[in-house]
């Protein structure tokens, strides 16, 4: 009985084990295989496989491609509590924000997926509050980034910060060239589309990005200084 009882504790901890392993496989940088269009992260359906899984980062506002043998469909996302229509037009279809880390179940008629949202970790990528990255802008001055839309940057911006969409940056990103060994300090409202912005650069071989962790949002919470 005794031997019975060590191979069920034996069994469950291998089971254990494995689980804990498939759920940190996903943090690894090489699991995040999709691209990234126009500052979204396009996911391909494919109708031929089971449950499919994407791995994508904290902050990506991701679309679905959709198979061309599938018409116009709408996506659900139980948790998220979401609900959008979707189209083959990737420039208009809808598009979800995976603003937490965590697994996230979704359906598209019958195609059923996860979503497996990790926190984006990069050697030359670093989160500052906004008490260091006040800090940090009066002692190491770097070029001040601001990712949001051009309405929001009219509403309130930091002193001296340049403006790039996020949705545009991958066809400006040479305007940033010449500051490629220098250091940028990246922000949007919540930290969200900076983060995909940083991403962008680090790909593109900048190697000094500084991402203002809860955006501009905190950095106001905490009175520091916007300019209009």
């Amino acid at each position: 009985m005794k031997h019975k009882q060590w191979l069920l504790v034996i069994l469950l901890s291998v089971f254990a084990f494995n689980a804990l392993f498939i759920d940190l496989s996903y943090s690894s940088e090489d699991k995040v295989l999709s691209e990234v269009e126009d500052g979204y992260r396009i996911l391909n359906l494919d109708t031929s496989q089971g449950i499919q899984k994407f791995a994508v980062y904290r902050g990506d506002y991701i679309k679905f491609r959709l198979p061309e043998k599938i018409g116009e469909s709408i996506a659900v996302f139980p948790t998220l509590k979401e609900k959008k229509q979707l189209t083959h037009d990737l420039k208009t279809t809808s598009y979800f924000k995976m603003k937490q880390t965590g697994t996230y179940p979704f359906q598209i008629k019958s195609i059923k997926g996860q979503i497996i949202v990790i926190e984006y970790q990069q050697a030359s990528s670093k989160a500052l509050s906004s008490k260091d990255a006040e800090a940090y802008i009066k002692t190491d001055k770097p070029l001040i980034l601001d990712v949001r839309t051009p309405r929001e940057y009219a509403m309130g911006h930091l002193e001296n910060s340049i403006l790039i969409p996020v949705q545009e940056f991958q066809k400006r990103i040479s305007e940033l060239d010449i500051h490629k060994n220098n250091a940028i300090l990246i922000y949007c409202a919540t930290g969200n589309r900076s983060t995909v912005a940083s991403k962008i650069l680090i790909d593109a071989g900048f190697n000094k990005i500084f991402n203002l962790r809860h955006g501009i949002a905190d950095w106001a919470k905490n009175s520091y200084p916007i300019v209009k």
